[in-house]
């Protein structure tokens, strides 16, 4: 009587069944010779109750207590999902999801070479696929069987790289739930993100101990009922975990009421040994995904961010204002770098922040065309922001910095980049300190840091993050060069490297050193801080941050030494991937020669005949994956039947829907 199935029909109207003592003419007869037993009731939908020393009144009571604590932990969910801040947790700026989220594109196919490229080559080597040829599959419908499947979807491994929308799906999915929309077979969404239990690691818990912890509502909860309810547990932010996951040799735990560490309870009850009613849901980034093990995965997921439908659709609910949207979306549609990375719903945001304030302000210039830019004036409008609102009673020019606002900044930079080497993302109060942050200053909590450094209240505890990933790439790389030329340091090659500054050869030297560290990283991560790093070098950039470069060290002359150097790099045996990176900072640099070359040949029609040096064959890929159009069909006989063109071409094989 006490089962939460009971009620999942009718969950509005939380009272107790309709009961009556007369036959019905649905009701079952009893036998000739027999009666109906004393010790059962039945109400007017058919259903038998047990009477007998008061089991009837002790069932109603329970299911009536659990319809109710439910109820409230809806309301609770309810609250805690129905706004948003983008960027920002500075109070009075939330906005309701509802009003401006945007559907996401999610597949039931997973990108390729997940766990070897950086997170924003993947958008750029798989964005020309065309969807129509991916499985697409709504939100709400994640753990919803389809009619060609024949096994039930207990666990979903979903996937998407940083800032692709997984925490703002999981956010979705628990609002339509919260307010009675979806899933509503669901007795109850228990979200358990990864940063809050990084802050319990060391402690003793059992599963319902954990889940009360976590969420008052369900305080009451007695232990039997786990079982018989349908709970779902969303672990979000697999990437961000402390924990040890080990699926081979944990301790077994069956009983919910068992205390043992967190990383055993959750190991267990993603395989199914403790609580195997229980849905589970685990948003990951790529790198961090395969620390599931595929036997216990029944959907795997991946968000993909925004199409180019859903680009627009984003921009035109941003701004009402239709001039404004649309000089928005056709700027960004002229710079494919920045097209790219819009798939990426936070650098949307970011985007937004910038184009508006720069089409809307008396500010001069052209409009960023380039990531590095893009990002140098994201920082300098939070700088202005601040000292509208902060400040306001010192006449300082708006890209003028306080001293304490560049000690904080540099200060972060140094925290981006030893942790950027280390791989992590979220961010302790220890870890903090280690790097001269007080965690106690509002200077870390607002003003300039409020939109690019963010504070989590957890648990007992506080965490820490930075918005995006490329916004800790920016700030890693705008650490290392800042060192670089105050004190002549290199902190890609260690202490040794201290040189005495300025020095032309150098400088040249500095350079070259970044591009061979991140040409050897194994997995891309430093694919986008060196474009950043490389960005820093252009006057123009310099000029945007002078608040903080007080002084530059480049010339003319160092970026065409760079830019040489790079463009040998090309030509060497790499892999394809790290050469189109590389004409990605080619870009950042505003060197476009190698592509010049190869488009003049495309307009002469005289690629089949001649013969190409490799370096070309790499700018041919970078333009056909840059080029607007979709790659539906790929032939590689237009171009050469070679190995060497085959290999130089695999990014573009990779990205189309058919290849000859």
């Amino acid at each position: 009587a006490s089962s939460c199935d009971s009620k999942k029909s009718d969950r509005s109207k939380d009272k107790p069944p309709n009961f009556r003592t007369e036959p019905g003419p649905s009701d079952s007869q009893p036998r000739a010779g027999e009666s109906e037993p004393d010790h059962l009731l039945m109400d007017t939908s058919g259903n038998m109750w047990n009477t007998h020393e008061g089991a009837f009144f002790s069932a109603l009571s329970a299911d009536v207590g659990l319809q109710e604590m439910f109820g409230e932990h809806q309301i609770s969910l309810k609250s805690r999902s129905e706004h948003v801040a983008e960027g920002t947790e500075e109070a009075g700026r939330e906005t309701l999801l509802n009003r401006v989220y945007t559907e996401l594109y999610i597949t039931e196919e997973l990108r390729p070479e997940g766990h070897t490229q950086h997170e924003v080559m993947q958008l750029e080597t798989t964005t020309k696929t065309n969807q129509l040829h991916d499985t697409a599959i709504k939100n709400p419908d994640i753990f919803k069987v389809f009619p060609d499947q024949h096994r039930s979807i207990r666990v979903v491994l979903t996937s998407g790289v940083a800032g692709a929308g997984k925490s703002f799906s999981v956010q979705k999915f628990t609002l339509d739930w919260a307010e009675g929309l979806e899933n509503q077979d669901i007795s109850a969404v228990v979200p358990l993100s990864f940063r809050e239990m990084n802050l319990i690691r060391d402690e003793q818990h059992s599963l319902l101990t954990l889940i009360q912890l976590f969420h008052p509502t369900l305080q009451k909860i007695p232990a039997e009922q786990l079982s018989v309810c349908k709970l779902l547990f969303i672990f979000d932010g697999l990437d961000e975990s402390r924990l040890s996951l080990d699926f081979n040799n944990s301790p077994l735990v069956s009983d919910v009421t068992h205390k043992s560490s967190v990383n055993v309870l959750l190991t267990h009850l993603i395989q199914g040994r403790l609580l195997p009613s229980a849905l589970v849901w685990i948003p990951s980034r790529p790198a961090a995904a395969n620390q599931i093990p595929p036997s216990c995965v029944d959907r795997l997921t991946e968000v993909r961010g925004f199409n180019d439908a859903q680009k627009e659709e984003y921009f035109r609910r941003r701004f009402p204002d239709e001039e404004l949207s649309s000089k928005i979306i056709s700027h960004i549609k002229g710079s494919m770098s920045l097209y790219i990375m819009c798939e990426v719903p936070v650098f949307c945001w970011i985007t937004a922040v910038v184009l508006e304030n720069l089409l809307t302000t008396e500010q001069r210039g052209e409009l960023p065309t380039t990531l590095t830019d893009m990002y140098s004036h994201f920082l300098m409008v939070q700088t202005k922001r601040k000292k509208n609102k902060y400040q306001q009673e010192h006449q300082t020019s708006p890209q003028e910095l306080t001293e304490t606002d560049r000690e904080v900044l540099l200060k972060l930079g140094r925290l981006a980049f030893e942790h950027l080497e280390k791989g992590n993302i979220i961010f302790y109060q220890e870890d903090l300190q280690q790097c001269g942050l007080d965690v106690t200053e509002a200077s870390v909590y607002s003003g300039v840091c409020t939109e690019i450094f963010r504070r989590e209240c957890l648990y007992q505890d506080k965490v820490f993050c930075f918005i995006h990933l490329s916004v800790q790439e920016f700030l890693a790389a705008l650490h290392v060069h800042l060192t670089f030329i105050t004190s002549g340091l290199n902190l890609m090659e260690g202490e040794q490297s201290q040189i005495s500054w300025p020095e032309l050869k150098s400088l040249v030297q500095f350079y070259q050193s970044a591009v061979e560290k991140a040409l050897q990283s194994p997995n891309g991560h430093l694919d986008l801080f060196l474009r950043f790093l490389l960005g820093l070098s252009l006057r123009t950039n310099q000029s945007l941050l002078r608040g903080l470069l007080t002084q530059t060290g480049s010339s003319s002359q160092t970026n065409q030494e760079t830019v040489q150097f790079m463009k040998e790099k090309i030509s060497e045996d790499l892999p394809a991937e790290k050469s189109i990176n590389l004409f990605h900072c080619l870009n950042e640099l505003n060197d476009g020669s190698l592509v010049e070359e190869i488009q003049q040949f495309l307009r002469s029609e005289r690629l089949s005949t001649d013969k190409l040096s490799p370096d070309q064959w790499s700018a041919l890929a970078f333009i056909l994956l840059s080029s607007e159009e979709d790659l539906e069909e790929f032939d590689l006989q237009k171009y050469s039947c070679s190995e060497e063109a085959l290999l130089r071409l695999l990014p573009v094989i990779k990205a189309s829907n058919k290849a000859l």
